[in-house]
């Protein structure tokens, strides 16, 4: 399969995710709004995310895949499923205990993780509580990430990409019997969210198994062992694990900040999820594919192949993009009031959560620029460059965030992890370029400028629909008419961007054809 048909198989079924992840966030703003129940189950399920995606998905994206890579086109199925299993009986290992002291220890780490909510005794111990019953799902989910870079590793990205679908679906249809049953903004339903977490992660474990047992390489458990190839996994996925989740480390260092304000924390998560939608589909998906396809390149020695690959994905990454930047800036309030403005979400809590998505779209090409650029460093098993480079984008981010918020809130906040995804992307470049890894020449600066000339006039296009419909998306108007013109102003959108990518050669429509159905540019 091509690699622009990967890119779509995993952006794809990212998107489907991402869509049944903002229909819970609707049941989700509607049932608990931004209140106290509401901000305690966002620091539990964001509290193992964040071990998830820093812990096991950024120190197996970045270490695991070309080791396993290396083994499995240089020694063989047998030897790479080996090394799976070892590291499979490590990372189980060390989670179980991170596990039961964290369940141990919770209220001390809510003091870190949100201090904020001591102020308010009763929201504190209910965050605990909630958090020490999602925590078992850093186990599950972690599981299914090495499962999902064995999976990615021989190829095959379907099963993985899809798994987490199965998390909002069960939250979906938890949040659905929570609104019909009446415990909409009780305690009772972020008990019941938090048990639906772990049922989702058990849910997604089981589907990416049965995938790998269906692609003849089933895994084992075996006795843990430290022998050099953990040795050499852990060397390279102690780094891995700071820069594959510097992002994560942003936000959370958001979230402490935020929980002084009162519904801030809520409100930068409902920001974060809207811009997190294109930042899934497409960097999510150009990272997955990427650093295993540099890495049989570089391992084959194909140096010019490895920096055409990262040629496309720069091109198609940004092409994504920018279009969806520059809507998210536009139209930050159309979106989250149509999306979520109902019931205890109220007009308020759109325009702050829009304030927040608003400072959020400025630094999306950033976030995604660092999925391209980081496989360069990863795939060629350095892991230590993108960590201090990460390590500065944090501190950048914590200095911004102290300083900007006292004036702007949490919006503020936003602003400063926009600037440091920008520090971060932006340094990755500079080192690339400047150690002759990867460079961008003069035709694909020319076209980077195109599509953002693009993008800027289908800015110009979306605000005037939004305009032009506004009395159809006003809050008192029935729901199905403001979705409905919401639609519009999104379709004008892309029809309007792909019209003048075309014109102005920025992105032809048969080229875009060409790299979908045949994997050529």
């Amino acid at each position: 399969m091509s690699l622009a048909r990967n890119f779509a198989t995993v952006g794809g079924a990212t998107l489907v995710s991402r869509v049944l992840g903002f229909v819970r966030d609707i049941f989700l703003a509607a049932a608990l709004g931004t209140g106290p129940v509401a901000d305690a189950f966002v620091v539990a399920f964001r509290f193992p995310n964040l071990f998830r995606r820093v812990f096991a998905e950024g120190a197996f994206n970045s270490a695991f895949i070309p080791l396993f890579s290396r083994r499995l086109e240089g020694e063989g199925d047998d030897a790479a499923r080996r090394f799976a299993q070892e590291a499979m009986a490590g990372l189980l290992f060390i989670l179980a205990i991170l596990t039961v002291i964290a369940i141990v220890t919770m209220p001390v780490l809510m003091y870190g993780l949100a201090p904020g909510f001591a102020e308010d005794r009763d929201k504190f111990d209910l965050a605990v509580e909630l958090t020490r019953i999602t925590f078992p799902y850093l186990v599950l989910v972690s599981l299914m990430a090495l499962v999902s870079g064995v999976l990615n590793g021989l190829g095959r990205f379907a099963a993985a990409a899809f798994a987490p679908v199965l998390l909002n679906v069960v939250l979906v249809a938890v949040l659905a019997w929570i609104v019909a049953s009446g415990l909409a903004g009780t305690r009772a339903a972020g008990l019941w969210l938090s048990v639906g977490v772990v049922v989702g992660g058990v849910a997604q474990l089981a589907m990416v198994v049965i995938a790998l047992r269906r692609a003849g390489f089933p895994l084992t458990l075996v006795r843990p062992r430290w022998n050099a190839r953990m040795k050499r996994l852990v060397t390279l996925g102690i780094p891995g694990v700071i820069a594959g989740g510097i992002i994560q480390i942003n936000i959370v260092v958001g979230t402490i900040i935020a929980s002084m304000q009162a519904g801030a924390v809520t409100m930068l998560y409902l920001a974060d999820r809207l811009y997190q939608l294109p930042l899934g589909v497409v960097g999510i998906a150009i990272g997955v594919v990427l650093l295993p396809e540099l890495s049989r390149r570089l391992k084959a020695g194909d140096m010019e192949r490895a920096k055409a690959v990262e040629a496309k994905a720069l091109q198609f990454s940004m092409m994504l993009t920018l279009p969806a930047a520059v809507a998210l800036a536009v139209i930050p309030l159309e979106l989250v009031s149509v999306l979520f403005e109902r019931l205890a979400f109220d007009a308020e809590s759109a325009r702050g959560t829009a304030a927040a998505l608003r400072a959020f779209a400025f630094g999306l090409p950033a976030f995604v620029l660092v999925k391209v650029f980081s496989p360069g460093f990863f795939a060629r098993e350095d892991t230590v460059t993108p960590m201090k480079v990460g390590a500065a984008a944090v501190a950048v981010n914590v200095a911004a965030s102290l300083a900007l918020f006292p004036f702007f809130g949490h919006v503020g906040i936003a602003i400063a992890t926009s600037l440091a995804g920008w520090v971060n992307a932006l340094l990755l470049y500079w080192l690339l370029n400047r150690r002759g890894l990867w460079t961008i020449d003069a035709a694909m600066a020319r076209l980077l400028a195109l599509m953002g000339l693009s993008a800027a006039l289908m800015g110009l296009c979306v605000w005037g629909a939004a305009q032009g419909l506004s009395g159809q998306l006003e809050s008192g108007i029935a729901l199905p008419v403001r979705a409905a013109a919401l639609l519009v102003v999104v379709g004008a959108g892309v029809v309007s961007f792909f019209g003048f990518a075309h014109v102005t050669g920025a992105a032809r429509l048969g080229m875009l054809r060409t790299m979908l159905v045949r994997g050529r540019a």
